[in-house]
């Protein structure tokens, strides 16, 4: 039984399988091992693009999009897609400020802009952090000899005051002693 295909436009899938000589039980075995692998890696091309467009987003809130724009896929399939394709989202970090700009305080020149090291102990720069603790913020006073690049004093406070500076000062004043023209340069001046 031989056709024309070109001349024939729709061709059913017994005809198609008798024109190729495929049994029709064959041809049905390998779509539904070759169909889901298409859908899978359409679903991952998706999900791919709204987990880089949405970065902070989760696999809750994709798996929601996802369901809207009609796919049929569960929060667990979801989770496990990005975890394979390592594309969970990035956490939002807590924002502390501890700047206090608006102060009536002397905002002093930058001196250690245009100076020249050729020693030790005649600028050292020194700047506050927080680290976070599993239940709390404690803040960090380094002050650095930027000649030689090592911290020269420090200390930790759980609250942001004046005193944590004061003491990284003393440490670093007892510790190496500078000659006067030391230059102390901090956030402001």
């Amino acid at each position: 039984m031989e056709k024309n295909v070109e001349m024939q436009g729709d061709l059913t899938i017994v005809e198609l399988c008798e024109l190729s000589r495929v049994s029709r039980a064959s041809y049905y075995r390998r779509w539904q091992t070759r169909k889901p692998a298409e859908e899978q890696m359409a679903l991952r091309d998706r999900l791919q693009q709204l987990a880089l467009k949405y970065r902070y987003y989760g696999y809750r809130p994709v798996t929601k999009l996802l369901k809207r724009e009609g796919w049929v896929v569960n929060h667990k399939r979801v989770l496990r897609l990005m975890r394979e394709d390592n594309l969970l989202s990035l956490r939002r970090k807590k924002f502390l400020v501890t700047t206090e700009s608006a102060h009536a305080w002397r905002i002093h020149p930058n001196l250690a802009r245009h100076m020249h090291l050729t020693d030790m102990d005649q600028l050292w720069v020194a700047d506050i952090t927080y680290v976070r603790l599993r239940q709390e913020f404690i803040f960090l006073a380094v002050i650095l000899d930027v000649f030689s690049r090592r911290v020269v004093g420090w200390a930790i406070s759980r609250s942001l005051d004046s005193r944590v500076a004061q003491e990284a000062l003393a440490q670093a004043i007892e510790l190496r002693r500078p000659k006067s023209g030391l230059v102390h340069h901090s956030d402001r001046g």
